[in-house]
């Protein structure tokens, strides 16, 4: 007989799942805001090029240190407990933002920040792979992908019309600080979490299951093609506002709203690219739209010009988080049921490793040879990445 509460739990949209995606823009909703304030901290603390790259760095190399315990500990402990602390040690480092008056203070409660997704990405992730079969996983992966970019999305956007209602911009962090206590009741009511992958029926098990072992020659490839993306986006990211407001001139607002805008994309982009991908396969699919996506980056700095740099950024945006759930759907394939929590550890350690040395390399690349050189680098860095996923990466 049917288990109905083994379906409750695997079926999409359960309260699971919705939990999952609402917490994931809970946590990432900070992500992007410290960037897209570097113009006004500039003025404010009077930084230079290689200062608003150490700010950027040391919360990337915060999570370096600290993504391989997280993910054991999520194997260990469960994934339901390391949700809530993710959520907690967010309270504080949106707390300790809202109250900043240096850029040591500063540096400190962005690391905080991004201390919490450290502790939520191997927990989130591994509970919603756990929670689904290998068919629906990139699907349920896209809906859980799209909380993620939502926050990304609405951190800048908020800076953006708060500063704009008259705010400051440090109370736009304890702005967001209430819906991450409504974050940890939703986590509260969760009753029971999945510890191993869904059991096949044996019709089922003829599709491709996660690997045996986790260190196999396609999971660090993979690592390395996560690397080189990550790498570039840090750098992008680190100064693309500066680039629109200081080089163009263009407002400050427009270029928050951009930075926010290429990921309000991902909100519809992540879940059908999950169930695009569960159509075409997890690693075609992701070539294809990455192709797509770093061409409309290319084009976007080529062309210039306000109106087409908006439409092909965001399009970039768009067609990279079309590919968000193939990406997590391939790594829970190169990793074990049991090791799931380190698996995605491993999966998100290369972009904390590079996000603390891409915009101190940006800064650099800055200062020697202009701020434009930043995105040229960025573009042979995404370029690199598909190659190793081609060829590295054996998978589907």
């Amino acid at each position: 007989m049917d288990d109905p509460q083994a379906d409750s739990q695997t079926r999409l949209l359960s309260y699971s799942l919705i939990v999952m995606m609402l917490t994931h823009t809970m946590t990432h909703s900070f992500q992007n805001i410290h960037t897209a304030l570097f113009p006004v901290l500039r003025e404010e603390f009077m930084l230079t090029n290689q200062q608003i790259g150490i700010i950027a760095s040391i919360p990337n190399l915060c999570q370096a240190l600290l993504t391989i315990p997280a993910g054991l500990l999520s194997d260990r402990v469960g994934s339901k407990k390391m949700l809530l602390l993710a959520m907690g040690v967010a309270c504080v480092g949106a707390l300790t933002a809202s109250a900043t008056n240096s850029p040591t203070m500063l540096i400190v409660a962005v690391s905080l920040l991004y201390l919490n997704t450290t502790v939520y990405h191997p927990a989130g992730y591994s509970f919603v792979s756990r929670s689904f079969k290998p068919k629906d996983r990139s699907k349920a992966l896209g809906i859980q992908g799209a909380g993620g970019t939502l926050g990304m999305a609405i951190g800048p956007i908020s800076l953006a019309v708060l500063i704009y209602l008259g705010f400051q911009w440090r109370q736009v962090y304890l702005f967001w600080f209430f819906p991450l206590l409504l974050g940890i009741a939703m986590i509260l009511r969760i009753r029971e979490e999945p510890t191993e992958d869904v059991v096949l029926s044996d019709a089922e098990k003829t599709e491709q299951e996660p690997a045996s072992s986790l260190l196999t020659t396609s999971l660090v490839f993979f690592m390395v093609f996560s690397g080189a993306r990550m790498i570039a986006s840090g750098m992008t990211n680190s100064f693309l506002n500066v680039y629109l407001v200081e080089t163009k001139g263009w407002e400050f607002g427009y270029a928050s709203l951009i930075l926010g805008g290429s990921y309000i994309m991902g909100i519809v982009a992540a879940p059908i690219g999950g169930f695009l991908a569960a159509k075409y396969g997890d690693k075609r699919w992701t070539m294809t739209v990455l192709a797509a996506s770093y061409a409309c980056y290319i084009l976007a700095f080529i062309v210039g010009g306000v109106l087409p740099f908006t439409l092909l950024y965001l399009g970039h945006g768009f067609f990279n988080f079309l590919g968000m759930a193939s990406n997590s759907s391939i790594m829970a394939k190169l990793s074990p049921g049991r090791q799931r929590g380190l698996g995605f550890a491993l999966y998100f350690l290369p972009g904390s490793v590079m996000g603390a040395i891409a915009p101190m390399m940006a800064a650099f690349i800055a200062d020697s040879l202009g701020m434009y050189t930043i995105f040229m680098v960025s573009f042979a860095a995404y370029l690199a990445s598909i190659l190793v996923l081609m060829f590295g990466v054996k998978v589907d």
